[in-house]
């Protein structure tokens, strides 16, 4: 089995914290959010390579990244765009990747910034069960939050419906971004794109598919995290934490308050700080401020200042 992980936003919802960084590359705890996807499928002996798809802008990153790494089956490949306007869309650029790296073996494709509470390998053992297209599947509680993705109806395990973003959305059972396909489904994509269909999200090659082909779901309760927004990341981070606070040990504190969920990164200074579900990327400096729900990038310097709900970008200086 061969597995895509799906790197190549560009994360605007996140600039400028993801301007010049992949979000895949924001710190979990001690480990990155592609990481933990990486150390699943590395355990995996069933998937002999990994293919990194990410776009011309973040290729260098990535290279380094994986060189750094301990990891033996991820290699780049590269789709040629280098902003948000030139992507393929997620379709399009599986099925230019299937077809630029000779995939003809069955197919694991999961989002790079998935955070998952259950096991990739849970997954696959499911999917060899049936040898059918499969999903991951999630009841977000909400109909609010289910507009914002696939919605999936079910008989059994088996999909029986499903629309992509719907206005008016039934349930709370929603797809992620965690799909398998059999090696004989892998030709489908191209005949999805020939007859002129959405390329951008899988979902509506899923809502396409499950017409033409039994399409299965695996249902996991538990927590899973869409990183996409400075929300849902924060909310990650505090998913983690489980409102602990991780301080690095060459972090500098002088009179900080550290409340739940925050997490300080190497050599940040702190005096006279409060810090409340936060988390602070390396060398930056905050005094005589209070800090709650925000991301305070690298190298940044805050004076005198109270912040809620922001996002400071790297090698900033911000003095009231």
């Amino acid at each position: 089995m061969k597995a895509v992980v799906l790197a190549g936003g560009y994360a605007t919802r996140m600039w400028p914290i993801t301007k010049h960084r992949p979000k895949m590359f924001l710190p979990i705890g001690d480990a990155t959010v592609i990481d933990r996807i990486f150390a699943e499928l590395e355990a995996d002996d069933r998937i002999d390579e990994v293919f990194v798809s990410t776009n011309e802008r973040f290729a260098d990153e990535f290279e380094a990244h994986l060189a750094d790494s301990e990891f033996e089956k991820p290699t780049l490949s590269v789709e040629e765009t280098t902003e948000e306007d030139d992507k393929f869309g997620v379709v399009g650029a599986l099925a230019q990747l299937i077809d630029r790296e000779n995939v003809d073996d069955d197919l694991l494709v999961v989002a790079g910034d998935n955070l998952l509470s259950f096991d990739l390998s849970e997954f696959v053992d499911d999917f060899f069960e049936r040898e059918a297209p499969t999903l991951a599947a999630y009841d977000v509680g909400s109909r609010e939050k289910a507009k914002s993705y696939g919605l999936v109806d079910l008989e059994g395990d088996r999909v029986v419906d499903f629309q992509e973003k719907p206005d008016d959305p039934k349930s709370t059972l929603v797809s992620i971004a965690c799909y398998a396909f059999p090696r004989d489904a892998l030709t489908l994509f191209d005949t999805y794109l020939e007859g002129d269909n959405n390329p951008d999200e899988p979902g509506w090659f899923v809502q396409w598919l499950q017409d033409r082909e039994p399409t299965y779901a695996y249902t996991f309760e538990g927590a899973w995290f869409d990183i996409g927004t400075p929300e849902s990341y924060l909310d990650a981070v505090a998913w983690h934490l489980e409102g602990d606070s991780l301080i690095a040990d060459s972090a500098t504190l002088e009179n900080a308050t550290i409340g739940e969920n925050v997490h300080v990164m190497d050599d940040v200074t702190l005096i006279d700080t409060e810090l409340d579900h936060a988390v602070v990327f390396p060398e930056a400096t905050i005094e005589n401020g209070g800090v709650r729900r925000s991301i305070i990038d690298e190298g940044t310097r805050l004076e005198d200042l109270d912040l809620a709900g922001a996002l400071i970008g790297a090698h900033t200086t911000i003095t009231r």
